[in-house]
């Protein structure tokens, strides 16, 4: 019976972070549609037209799949829209969303002015995700902090099991006993197993609180596959092929394994810069280049001529080359819509690529109308504030990885070696084979110094960026940091101690 009671708990427990995860995924996308939904009845499309519009709009694909969903009981099942809308606002497990559907039934039914309800909402929309992103910043800082704790935690192992490693080989010697010649497993499992496996956790919780505005990032991630697969099989050949490891007379193994981890993240961290840059110029230029749209409408050019004027604007930085391409497709006659396929293909920003979308969409089906652009313009230019925003509150968390990255180094280092020196001081004839048991120690916690800071750059990556991709860089500079942080204690501690013995 208990059992039982377990598994419906646990059940429910899955259900309800299910039913979270999807009532998130609503709320982000619900701005960006009721902004179409706005702009389409500002150019005096009807409610039921700009549900059909809805079906197509495939990067908002909860709400395409409820308008799909709402055409298909309208005109298979010849319900009414509204009731249709009604019955959904029931179901749904989004608050906002909710009140969107609700409120929409209520002002239509009511003959209210629909626009204004839609400027109101999609307002207040964005005043509450405004507060959301300000909680989030909160929590992901919160984060941050913990996982921070969770190095100290790590840095606390690795100095008691030092000590302890080096208490036994001591009390070896003293009782005439032989020191093994390896570490113990355990070291091998605390190391890589258990200390990567708490970093993943953190990287899963920062996952579900961090969304990427970037889509399409398959081809940075293929990237690392080769590189991961080469060094791999340089690493093993290096640590178990007696013909290879003379390379470890000459570079120590911190240091190959730094080279292979550096190595692996460098052609994925090019990859994604060179997204980045374009995309975040585009997010950056976009409401500014629909703001130039607007003004360019309102005096009286064309939708199609107030595009190409605005795209003559100096100013957009990186953005600029793709409006110029925008610009000479539309004097060749090519089309709106295949123009915005064109750029899809360019372009992986989520917001870019709805705003671009809805402006296409308002241009075709409204005619552009001033009103309708007016909307686009500011509630644009608000998305735009929010995002950067967050993203300028999150930068300082950057500078705190790399204090922890050498935090760890250096401490642990200096501890290991003082107390590998005040054991050869204690124990004058200590045998060679706890000596190297020692080193084997020292080299295998530097190893796991630099492999948790290389995976710790992920977890920066996506908290800062929003994206795992966007770790690569950090992860690279990481390693290379804590292994110059742990040549540095080590020179230090050797030069400490032999003008302690001068």
């Amino acid at each position: 019976m208990l059992k039982t009671r377990g598994k419906r708990n646990i059940f429910g427990r899955i259900l309800s972070l299910l039913s979270k995860e999807k009532s998130g995924e609503i709320d982000r996308e619900l701005p960006f549609a009721v902004m179409m939904f706005t702009t389409l009845a500002a150019s005096g499309v009807t409610l039921y037209e700009s549900w059909k519009k809805m079906r197509v709009v495939h990067l908002l694909p909860k709400i395409q799949k409820d308008a799909e969903d709402v055409v298909r009981q309208v005109e298979v099942l010849g319900y009414d829209p509204l009731t249709v809308m009604e019955k959904k606002a029931e179901k749904t497990t989004s608050k906002l969303y909710r009140d969107f559907l609700a409120g929409f039934v209520s002002s239509v039914r009511s003959g209210g002015n629909v626009v204004s309800f839609l400027k109101s909402k999609l307002h207040s929309i964005l005043e509450i995700q405004n507060a959301a992103a300000t909680r989030s910043i909160e929590k992901l800082g919160a984060l941050v902090e913990t996982y921070a704790v969770m190095l100290i935690v790590i840095l606390c192992t690795y100095i008691l099991y030092v000590v302890m490693s080096s208490t036994s080989i001591f009390e070896l010697r003293q009782t005439g006993s032989v020191a093994s010649s390896a570490p113990e497993p355990f070291m091998y499992v605390l190391i890589f197993l258990i200390m990567p496996s708490i970093s993943i956790v953190f990287m899963a919780v920062a996952h579900l609180a961090r969304k990427s505005s970037f889509i399409s990032l398959g081809s940075v991630y293929r990237k690392v596959i080769v590189p991961v697969v080469g060094a791999s099989a340089f690493l093993m050949l290096v640590i178990f092929v007696p013909q290879v490891q003379f390379i470890m007379e000459s570079f120590s193994l911190a240091a190959i394994v730094t080279l292979c981890l550096i190595v692996v993240s460098v052609p994925s961290a090019l990859a994604y810069h060179r997204v980045a840059v374009v995309n975040f110029a585009a997010e950056e230029s976009m409401p500014s280049f629909l703001r130039d749209v607007t003004e360019a409408r309102k005096i009286g050019l064309s939708p199609e001529k107030s595009i190409i004027h605005a795209s003559k604007r100096r100013g957009y930085g990186r953005f600029s080359g793709l409006l110029e391409l925008v610009r000479s497709q539309i004097e060749w006659g090519v089309a709106l819509k295949k123009i915005f396929t064109n750029i899809r293909r360019k372009l992986q920003s989520w917001p870019v690529l709805v705003h671009f979308f809805i402006l296409v969409e308002t241009i075709e089906i409204g005619g552009g109308s001033a009103k309708a652009l007016e909307i686009l313009a500011e509630y644009s230019e608000k998305n735009r504030d929010i995002e950067m925003n967050k993203r300028s509150m999150l930068k300082p968390y950057i500078v705190l990885a790399f204090i922890w990255s050498v935090l760890i180094a250096f401490t642990t280092t200096i501890v290991a070696v003082t107390i590998s020196v005040l054991v050869q001081i204690s124990v004058p004839g200590m045998a060679p084979s706890s000596f190297d048991v020692m080193q084997q120690q020292i080299t295998l916690f530097s190893i796991g110094i630099i492999f948790q800071t290389w995976m710790s750059g992920f977890f920066v990556g996506k908290v800062s960026e929003g994206s795992f991709a966007a770790g690569f860089k950090y992860s690279a500079m990481l390693a290379a940091t804590a292994y110059v942080s742990l040549i540095l204690s080590q020179h230090f501690m050797a030069g400490l101690f032999t003008s302690g013995y001068t």
